[in-house]
């Protein structure tokens, strides 16, 4: 006979046992480590995962090790910062802080939208000269007073630069020397693609005992003054650049006073010098642009004959072609070779006529080091009788090097080739100096600078001339 069962109590068996499958997740589920539990995916709310003992669960979990986050993707300094609790203080855009290449450097005095860096220096320098058998020393007190003042204009830009030296002898003998300088540009932006500027300037030197326009037997050569102004155009058109400039220069020469106590006049050398110059360039690209330039000049004596009777005005033509680079900070200026003639009025004065090599290339093969080359040729008229005068290279080099952040080095060298004519009767001379310096600020306002320098001058003919000096000084900034 068939046992009797209620449906009921069937049923209630039913509800009570669960389907294998359903076992065996809800095993998988608590034995899972708590650490697999991805940052996106959390744990619902209000549900708690407690970890074993043998896998605590970490404080704190690297995005890079999950992969929600690349390496890449953050920065150094928060990449090297994420496991500190004590982190930097940020900045308050969150961008890396730049370098100011003017920190640490007196500010300067803001005078309306212009800024004025002046600086006052006084030094005590050691000279000693030899010229042959002879030779002679002095020791002198030397001040300078430099500075720039530099608009702050939204557009258009106007600077001004200025240095004067003057020397006062307290031992020894020997010529004080002199000097001053002061240039000015307006730069005017008178569209996207034109430029224009006005120059003017002045300079005052005394004339070296050792240039071959020197009067023997003099206790101080002639003053040179030189006035100068200028003004230029500059043109894109697309890839190729264009300028168009006119300069004008005046030299006036002061007297010569001699060891008898007279004086001996240089009016004779006085002139007016006036350049035309064009260049036209090509951009192979914002880095490096060749070009070429032109340039036809006129200079007038005041006096048509000098004290010889020799008419010293000329004509001058020039050529060059060359290449402009600019590789920013690291890389930048131009350099040009060419030729150039100059053509007396008396025909008993031949032309003067050779290569020229003109440029200027700043170069910094690291930050704190800056290297300068420079190149240079131009024309000195003579005043000896029947003597036209010489064409002269000179070549600058000066490294500047930050050996500290408050200490700076210096070396300089400069090389300057005296070029006269096969059939004249003075003879070449080779000029070469070089120096060393160290400048210790001491503050931002005040700085110790030490100096030392020598110059050679060797001739084909006649004696060479040595000349040492030595300084130590303060300068005051501001």
């Amino acid at each position: 006979m068939v046992p009797n069962i209620s449906r009921s109590m069937m049923a209630g068996a039913l509800r009570v046992k669960p389907p294998a499958w359903l076992l065996a997740g809800c095993a998988f589920l608590a034995y899972a480590p708590a650490s697999a539990q991805s940052l996106g995916d959390p744990s619902p709310a209000g549900v708690s995962v407690a970890a074993s003992a043998d896998q605590p669960l970490p404080v704190l979990i690297d995005p890079q090790e999950t992969g929600a986050l690349a390496g890449t993707d953050l920065s150094p300094a928060l990449d090297e910062d994420f496991n500190r609790l004590n982190r930097r203080e940020e900045t308050i855009d969150g961008l890396r802080r730049r370098i100011d290449p003017d920190d640490g450097q007196a500010p300067g005095i803001r005078i309306g939208t212009f800024v004025l860096k002046p600086a006052l220096s006084e030094t005590f320098n050691h000279e000693r000269q030899k010229n042959g058998g002879s030779s002679q020393s002095r020791s002198f007190m030397e001040t300078g007073l430099k500075g720039s003042l530099t608009s702050d204009w939204s557009r258009h830009q106007l600077s001004v630069t200025g240095e004067g030296v003057i020397q006062d002898n307290i031992s020894g003998e020997g010529q004080e020397e002199p000097r001053a300088e002061i240039d000015a540009e307006l730069r005017l932006d008178l569209g996207a693609e034109t430029i224009a500027r006005l120059r003017t300037g002045y300079s005052f030197e005394r004339e070296d005992a050792n240039d071959p326009n020197a009067i023997a037997n003099a206790d101080s050569q002639s003053g040179v003054h030189s006035y100068r102004l200028g003004a230029a155009v500059e043109r894109d058109l697309g890839l190729i650049r264009g300028s168009l400039g006119v300069d004008f220069e005046r030299r006036t020469y002061g007297d010569v006073e001699l060891d008898n106590g007279t004086t001996l006049s240089q009016e004779d050398r006085d002139r007016n010098l006036g350049t035309l110059t064009g260049r036209i360039g090509y951009e192979l690209s914002p880095a490096l642009v060749p070009f070429l330039e032109a340039s036809v000049g006129k200079s007038i004596y005041d006096l048509r004959r000098d004290t010889f009777g020799f008419e010293r005005s000329y004509e001058s033509y020039a050529g060059r072609a060359g290449m402009e680079v600019d590789l920013g900070e690291k890389l930048n200026g131009e350099l040009a070779l060419g030729y150039e003639t100059f053509r007396f009025d008396d025909e008993r004065l031949g032309d003067l006529s050779g290569f020229s090599l003109d440029g200027r290339v700043n170069w910094s093969p690291h930050r704190g080091t800056d290297v300068l080359f420079g190149v240079l040729t131009y024309v000195d008229p003579s005043t000896t009788p029947g003597e036209a005068g010489s064409i002269n290279y000179e070549l600058t080099n000066v490294v500047t090097h930050q050996l500290r952040s408050t200490l700076i080095g210096r070396l300089s060298n400069s090389l300057t080739l005296r070029d006269f004519p096969s059939d004249a009767t003075a003879s070449d001379e080779t000029t070469w100096r070089t120096g060393a310096g160290l400048t210790w600020d001491m503050s931002r306002y005040l700085a110790l600078t030490g100096d030392v320098s020598y110059e050679r001058t060797e001739r084909d003919e006649g004696s060479s001339t040595d000349t040492t000096r030595v300084g130590l000084g303060l300068t005051l900034r501001r």
